[in-house]
């Protein structure tokens, strides 16, 4: 993917998005956002590249839908990168609040299809939900979260968009560095884990 120059990269989705970001300055303290955008500012300093956060703590993709036009439709990005659904699959097990697959594809849909319609030219990154070992209780999640897997790697095929398979990024790293190095509870990356995750970006960007 190539970055043109004075490109608006967006970056959307749940708390690992988010990662404490400073509502003043968009961007989290140590999260993936943060990284990427320090290192693109060395990598291309005279592409003039605006980086924006607005990922949203607690998230789901229905929330993050119901956003979609100030958050980021009308910041009018050249490249969207989207990590959404864990929050998806959680509310089943922790809130009685289950999001089917099937929902969960229609909200990423619909999203998509917004984008598409409304800026053409925008490039699209959809990352992958994923879930590391730290905590085993969790590990039966994948029950819920599989299929949201598979609807979203459906819609990368549909739409044409870049795509981050980070669940299995993330077991392959765990087989090089303890997953509590990655994630204190299996959902929410470290800063070795939001460092997985601004490595992958990057390798696909240009």
């Amino acid at each position: 993917m190539k970055l043109k120059s004075n490109a608006v990269i967006l970056f959307q989705g749940d708390s690992i998005t988010d990662a404490g970001r400073d509502r003043a300055d968009f961007y989290g303290n140590a999260g993936y956002p943060a990284m990427i955008a320090r290192i693109l500012a060395e990598r291309f300093p005279e592409r003039s590249l605006t980086c924006l956060n607005r990922g949203v703590s607690g998230d789901t993709s229905a929330m993050m839908l119901a956003r979609w036009e100030e958050d980021c439709l009308a910041l009018r990005p050249d490249v969207l990168s989207v990590l959404i659904g864990i929050n998806d699959t959680w509310r089943r097990y922790d809130s009685d609040s289950p999001t089917s697959a099937e929902a969960y594809e229609a909200n990423c849909r619909e999203a998509l299809t917004r984008v598409r319609k409304a800026l053409p030219d925008c490039q699209i990154i959809l990352l992958e939900p994923f879930l590391l070992s730290t905590d085993p209780a969790k590990r039966s999640y994948y029950e819920d979260l599989g299929p949201k897997i598979l609807a979203l790697r459906k819609l990368a095929r549909e739409f044409g968009c870049e795509y981050i398979p980070l669940d299995g990024i993330f077991a392959e790293e765990e087989t090089r560095c303890p997953a509590e190095v990655l994630s204190f509870d299996g959902v929410h990356p470290d800063v070795k884990g939001q460092a997985v995750i601004a490595r992958e970006w990057l390798k696909r960007v240009t």
